[in-house]
């Protein structure tokens, strides 16, 4: 015969499992998400969801706050000057080649940032889609297959080949006017006995020549070189580009084009220490998110910084750390507002932009 079952719950269980509850901090959001109630009749702008975002929890919030520290640092102005927040932006190439393209042309277009951190492909990119398209295609296609076709595929995007072609077609004869005024102003420099007269390519320089010189305005380089905002790219070589300069090495033997990097690393970190206020937005990792950071280093740290990406911390890679660990390294500001968006960029920095940016547009220069 089995022991009789107690009849009341041991205090034990009860204590652990109804354990009282400390009074919530003070401040604290009920989470709450978006009504669409409140929107009966009409459709729901970009804007509004954004905000009505920002109690939702999990990334719902971080997209919010990132439009609001956004809208944060466009709305200072130094009470004294009148300085604006100089704005880094950075983003990877795939960016580029995707449709987030004309969303970074917008935000250029309408002098919204101060300068650009981009890899080589991110420069080459925007160019070669001036002169070919880019296609949508599916992340499981072989690519054995594609290989055989002279596809070339980025994620769910399929590149032609022959639009590299057409890439080395426009770049190299400007290559050559750029090799023949690097040459000029050498002989003018010995000349004249001054090194001033000496002409250094960098590769902010080389961009902004190359944006000049597409003339077309679909393209992000174009508008950075119409509004006087550098594009550094410290990886230049890294890409369809560097092979085109490497070809070019052959064709132009002995003469070669000799590009400064230093003297873009002194452009960038001079525009940081000079900044009265500094913002980071950066969409992805590696090189353009830790040569922006690395900047903002030398004014002890950024006053806002804004990170979207989907890398993970847990391999100690820059790539994937928050914007705590680089307040340890002093590129953010221990008080600054800061916030990392993991998400992929294509998903949500539209919606950032339309919460801020574009909404913005109409009541802040």
């Amino acid at each position: 015969m089995s022991a009789q079952q107690p009849s009341i719950v041991p205090s034990s269980v009860t204590d652990s499992v109804l354990k009282s509850s400390q009074p919530v901090p003070e401040g604290s959001h009920i989470v709450s998400g978006v009504d669409f109630d409140k929107f009966q009749g009409r459709d729901i702008t970009v804007a509004e969801m954004v905000d009505s975002l920002a109690h939702t929890g999990f990334q719902g919030s971080a997209v919010a706050e990132a439009a609001q520290i956004i809208n944060e640092m466009r709305a200072f102005r130094d009470p004294e000057t009148g300085n604006k927040t100089t704005i880094f932006l950075g983003y990877t190439s795939n960016l580029i080649s995707s449709g987030l393209r004309d969303t970074l042309r917008y935000l250029v277009k309408h002098n919204h940032v101060s300068a650009i951190v981009t890899t080589a492909g991110g420069v080459e990119e925007d160019l070669i889609k001036c002169l070919a398209p880019t296609y949508l295609g599916s992340f499981s296609t072989p690519g054995a297959g594609l290989r055989a076709k002279g596809l070339n595929r980025i994620g769910n995007l399929l590149v032609p080949n022959n639009n590299y072609c057409a890439f080395e077609d426009w770049v190299v004869p400007i290559l050559d006017k750029m090799l023949e005024e690097q040459e000029a102003a050498k002989i003018k420099a010995r000349e004249t006995g001054d090194e001033e007269d000496e002409l250094h390519w960098t590769p902010s320089r080389i961009t902004e020549r190359l944006g000049r010189e597409i003339d077309h305005e679909d393209s992000v380089l174009y508008w950075a070189a119409r509004n006087g905002i550098p594009v550094f790219c410290p990886a230049l070589t890294d890409g369809s580009l560097g092979d085109m300069l490497y070809f070019h090495t052959f064709k132009s033997s002995p003469q070669r084009l000799r590009v400064d990097i230093v003297d873009d690393v002194r452009r960038i970190n001079t525009m940081a220490v000079r900044a009265t206020r500094a913002g980071m937005i950066i969409l992805g990792g590696g090189l353009v998110k830790h040569h922006i950071a690395n900047a903002c280093l030398m004014r002890n740290g950024a006053e806002h910084a804004v990170y979207v990406n989907t890398a993970q911390e847990f391999d100690g890679s820059d790539a994937g750390a928050r914007p705590d660990e680089a307040v340890s390294w002093g590129k953010i500001k221990t008080d600054a507002r800061s916030v990392k968006v993991y998400a992929e960029a294509t998903a949500v920095f539209p919606m950032i932009v339309a919460a801020s940016f574009a909404r913005a547009e109409s009541t802040q220069n």
